[in-house]
């Protein structure tokens, strides 16, 4: 079973990727965090306990100012880079642009990721996180659908009290994809004395209604599974039919035309033509099911649909409209949108670069290519390495 982060994105996304020629060397550790006392959720409600997993690389200075946090993306988790262990084969998801002398410089930043609350990944043995699947104190029994409502900035809060423990007192900047977008948008919204800079890799600032539908279709796909009764599953049969075709549609969302182009239409045995029975399939459709069943067996049903619940609700500053929301963001801001983005398109970003040019924030932007669509913004980061260096040089 893979371990990290990496190995389940080349199953999922197929990444299928060589190591880069400078990937971080470094072995990280897992840490926990445990916050004081109960947590109060946006929502009003109460969590009584909250755990979650971090990873740190370079050192904090003296003055607490020299941080950089890097919120995750959807199915991700804190591994950002590195390996747990020397024969660790699967390395953290942007290896690419972390070390000495690259755009997250080790050297010169105190690099942090940290584990969502209700994170995907409750099954790879090493990531560690307060969802669903968590037990309730109140009752010794996992919470199931009774675990309360979390948002995006319920997320940064619990950041927040992380890094008040670290010390750190200033971000020099908060750089994430995806989920982790709109945890860098909402961090500069709600701390915008804190926060230096932000880089939103493949970002939506908000959720319009196209998308809130097609997140509901992720969550739907699990629900309508017989075994997932209610939510309450655990210590019985796991939906994971249901879990498994969301997580199909995960990632054809992510993918983009151009990476279906390349994969022809290859039939998946050669001697069992599709169209001779309907049984028989495309190559292009087995390498979904395999992908996606790994996937799953790494995954809690209940933590993708509160996952997506999470990202429907979002919009920056927890506003009515984006353009309020946007207002309260002073920091200097990168936007990284993929240009063939079929999951948060880059029209929607160029929307949010004239928002912010046009309230006076100082924004920069570029289109990150290739064909893997919104999967652009973790597999082909290392185009933005230069941008992003200079960026947070600035």
């Amino acid at each position: 079973m893979a371990r990290s982060l990496m190995a389940a994105l080349s199953v999922v996304a197929g990444l299928v990727l060589a190591a880069p020629a400078s990937a971080y060397e470094g072995l990280i550790t897992k840490q926990s965090f445990e916050m004081d006392g109960p947590y109060t959720t946006v929502g009003g409600e109460t969590i009584a306990k909250v755990r979650v997993g971090f990873e740190t690389i370079g050192n904090l200075n003296a003055a607490g100012d020299n941080a950089i946090l890097v919120p995750h993306f959807f199915s991700g988790s804190s591994h950002f880079a590195g390996r747990y262990k020397d024969d660790d084969k699967a390395r953290g998801y942007w290896d690419a642009i972390v070390g000495s002398g690259k755009a997250l410089d080790t050297d010169k930043y105190f690099l942090i990721g940290v584990d969502s609350l209700a994170n995907l990944n409750t099954k790879d043995g090493i990531t560690v996180t307060t969802g669903p699947a968590s037990i309730d104190p109140a009752t010794a029994k996992p919470y199931g659908m009774r675990f309360p409502q979390v948002q995006i900035r319920d997320f940064v809060n619990v950041q927040k009290a992380l890094l008040d423990k670290l010390g750190v007192r200033k971000l020099h900047a908060v750089i994430g994809a995806s989920m982790g977008a709109m945890q860098a948008y909402e961090w500069a919204a709600a701390y915008p004395g804190m926060v230096d800079r932000i880089i939103a890799v493949i970002p939506g600032a908000t959720q319009d209604a196209y998308g809130i539908e097609r997140l509901r279709h992720w969550r739907q796909v699990i629900t309508l599974d017989p075994k997932w009764n209610g939510g309450d599953y655990y210590g019985g049969p796991e939906p994971m039919d249901g879990l498994t075709m969301a997580l199909r549609l995960i990632t054809l969302d992510a993918l983009a035309p151009e990476w279906g182009e390349s994969q022809g239409r290859k039939w998946a045995e050669a001697d069992k033509d599709p169209a001779k029975a309907m049984g028989n399939a495309y190559a292009v459709q087995g390498w979904f099911d395999k992908a996606a069943g790994a996937r799953a067996a790494l995954s809690d049903a209940n933590h993708l649909i509160y996952l997506a619940r999470a990202c429907e609700l979002f919009q920056v500053g927890g506003k009515s409209s984006l353009e309020e929301g946007l207002r309260a963001i002073r920091a200097k801001t990168l936007l990284l949108p993929s240009r063939n983005d079929q999951l948060l398109y880059a029209e929607a970003t160029r929307k949010v670069r004239d928002l912010l040019a046009a309230q006076g924030t100082p924004v920069a932007y570029q289109e990150l290519d290739g064909p893997m669509g919104h999967l652009n913004g973790v597999g082909g980061i290392a185009q933005a390495n230069d941008r992003i260096a200079r960026f947070l040089a600035q």
